[in-house]
């Protein structure tokens, strides 16, 4: 299918659209071509609307915007989702298990015409709409209609359409600093909520009352110059030079904006331009969201896989000079939505073993190709995180709260953290034993320090790329780390795990488990599909221990441990991270901490396969996973002499120079 828009040519695409939506449906009508004349209607639909949104659309009442938003998702969220064909348990019920899962794909990827409209892309409207009109008229000519077919079709459509899509994927990411949402942000008036429905984007009391809270919060210059400062500070840390760079893209949420005005402001006042690809909101349904997680399951291949390596590295190429200009990216999180335990659906598509394997050595290929373009060694991030109303009615304080803990005295904790670090290099291996019905028991084997007077194991780490404060962590060796990993709720990536349970051999996954499901296969499937994709094991990337002991009281206090993000809950105890460690494609530039002595801990046994098989040595995620203080019965530095070295028993810092830290406790 070649592509090249063509404003007359849109509108042609949209009248013949309107007329196959014009079609009536009867009940002897093929029901995948039923399914293709109601999909036609809903883009007739948004190409109207998006000739509606001026000025006058966005003058109506908040209370018409919020109908109108609602509306759009009607098909996605509720009772709506039931017989929808987004959802694939309804879609496979009526047009039978291989028309079901191309329809569900589809309806779901055609839900991307609201951004489209509303940021006036007619660029990308025409693009879908030829889509679109090559897939109605292949299926118009059919007498029986034939799945394998169809795929193939598909399949063609993906290949030819690679190149545009990558290149427009790179802008929209990387390089334009211009865009819809930006103007949102820095020219709506703020004040008149009624702005939030300018993006399109599905809108919920967490977006309205955020806005509302922060129209009115005092520390909004505070937040921003926090931010802003951390990131820069990443830079100064590991020694690189944020000056030659002049773009960063940030990803926050809708309802953020006075923050986002603010930080827009204050990224340029150091000549760093800011890229808003993505705004977050609230999901109209995570059930939604979590069925088309693997829809690419169905077409890919090594021939798409090749083709998209080939399209990114020609966009990479194309927009050189761009990608040169980017530092790095600032992101803030959200959370406290309400907790999400998925249904694993039989009709939802999964990858296949093959599918699985070409998707990692595609990933594993393009992490290293990035790398030429825009160099780990010159870029850095920052990462904070704020709650949203759903959290509960105390909302407010909770926010003031989360603030104070994003504030807390770096340099303070960096004293404390280094006598932990002190007594954590004398380990051969740390012992790591959890309490009461925790099982974990793990002994993680440290890397050996040859000379213990310039080299240390532990990254003394504050508020700088990762706020809040604080931790110290290490990059363990493999060999010789063995035990169980044991949390009994932890949520990752917004999915709930019950009981998770991790076995290591020599610093691989070998066994794991949890209880979300009653059948053991369903438990391993989640955790593989979800936590490992798309690998069979990982290792660990990271070993470190949270100091952040008023995080832990707040949450305690509030009673949202649960709901609180991994980045703030990684400074509230022990975690473990699977994957890589945190030095990936850096390994090679030394670090030091605040004490002089350079982090020798950078590799591990398979990070260093970077210098022979680079494209095994990289896993391409790290997920930490944390032990709550009160799980913990200890943790100890075992020295090769046997010298045992507690720095935590029963929950509480006993290390001498650390007990500090347990007054947050009283």
């Amino acid at each position: 299918m070649k592509f090249n828009f063509n404003k007359d040519n849109y509108i042609f695409t949209i009248d013949e659209i309107s007329q196959i939506a014009s079609i009536a449906i009867d009940k002897k009508m093929n029901k995948f071509k039923a399914f293709l004349i109601k999909e036609a209607n809903f883009i007739k639909e948004i190409c109207s609307l998006e000739k509606e949104l001026n000025y006058k659309y966005f003058a109506k009442s908040f209370e018409e915007l919020l109908e109108d938003n609602n509306r759009l998702y009607d098909e996605v969220k509720g009772e709506g989702y039931k017989t929808s064909y987004c959802n694939p348990t309804y879609a496979v019920e009526v047009l039978g298990e291989e028309l079901g899962q191309i329809a569900t794909v589809l309806a779901s990827s055609y839900r991307g015409y609201i951004e489209y409209a509303f940021s006036h892309n007619l660029k990308m409207m025409h693009f879908y709409n030829e889509y679109f009109l090559s897939i109605y008229n292949y299926v118009a000519d059919m007498r029986e209609i034939d799945a394998l077919k169809i795929k193939e079709l598909l399949k063609d459509l993906a290949l030819n359409s690679s190149e545009l899509l990558e290149e427009e994927n790179l802008n929209r990411r990387l390089i334009k600093t211009d865009n819809y949402k930006k103007d949102i942000i820095e020219n709506s008036d703020l004040e008149d909520i009624r702005y939030l429905f300018k993006y399109g984007s599905y809108i919920s009391e967490n977006e309205i009352k955020t806005a509302q809270f922060l129209n009115k919060y005092k520390d909004i210059d505070l937040i921003a110059t926090t931010v802003v400062n951390a990131y820069i500070q990443g830079f100064k840390r590991d020694n690189k030079d944020y000056t030659k760079k002049s773009t960063a893209r940030v990803i926050a949420n809708v309802g953020q904006e006075q923050i986002l005005r603010a930080l827009i402001r204050k990224l340029k006042e150091s000549s760093i331009e800011a890229i808003f690809s993505y705004m977050e909101t609230t999901s109209p349904n995570k059930q939604f969201d979590y069925d088309h997680k693997f829809d690419m399951a169905l077409s890919y291949d090594e021939e798409i896989s090749n083709e998209k390596m080939k399209s990114t590295l020609k966009a990479f190429e194309d927009n050189k000079d761009g990608l040169n200009k980017y530092g790095g990216v600032l992101v803030f999180e959200k959370f406290g939505d309400i907790p999400f335990a998925p249904e694993s659906k039989k009709e939802a598509l999964k990858l296949n073993q093959e599918q699985s394997k070409i998707l990692q050595s595609y990933r594993s290929k393009i992490m290293v190709e990035e790398d030429k373009y825009i160099p780990e060694s010159e870029t850095s991030f920052t990462i904070i995180a704020f709650p949203v109303p759903e959290i509960g009615e105390n909302f407010e304080e909770i926010f003031e709260d989360i603030l104070k803990i994003n504030l807390l005295d770096s340099n303070k904790y960096s004293k404390i953290q280094q006598s932990i670090i002190d007594a954590l290099d004398k380990a051969d291996y740390v012992h790591v034993k959890g309490f009461g019905n925790n099982k974990t028991d793990i002994k993680v084997k440290m890397n050996e320090i040859i000379n213990p007077e310039k080299e240390t194991n532990f990254e003394n780490c504050v508020a700088d790329v990762n706020i809040p404060v604080g931790e110290v962590f290490t990059s363990p060796t493999l060999k010789c780390t063995n035990g169980i990993l044991h949390v009994d709720e932890v949520y990752l990536d917004d999915l709930k795990y019950k009981n998770l349970e991790l076995k290591f051999k020599d610093g691989y996954v070998e066994e794991y488990t949890c209880t979300n499901f009653a059948k053991e296969e369903e438990n391993k499937n989640y955790i593989k599909e979800n936590l490992l994709f798309p690998h069979n094991t990982l290792p660990i990337g990271e070993f470190a221990i949270g100091t952040n002991t008023l995080a832990y009281v707040i949450a305690k206090k509030h009673d949202i441990v649960n709901l609180l993000p991994i980045l703030i809950v990684e400074k509230m105890g022990p975690h473990f991270a699977i994957g890589d460690t945190c030095y990936s494609y850096v390994e090679d530039i030394s670090v030091y901490n605040p004490d002089g002595k350079e982090i020798i801990a950078r590799d591990n046994e398979k990070s260093i396969l970077r210098k022979t098989d680079i494209e095994n040595a990289y896993t391409g995620c790290h997920t930490d996973i944390t032990i709550p203080y009160d799980d913990i019965e200890f943790i100890t530095a075992v020295c090769k002499d046997g010298e045992k070295i507690d720095i935590i028993r029963d929950g509480r810092f006993v290390l001498e120079g650390a007990k500090e830290l347990n007054k947050a406790f009283i």
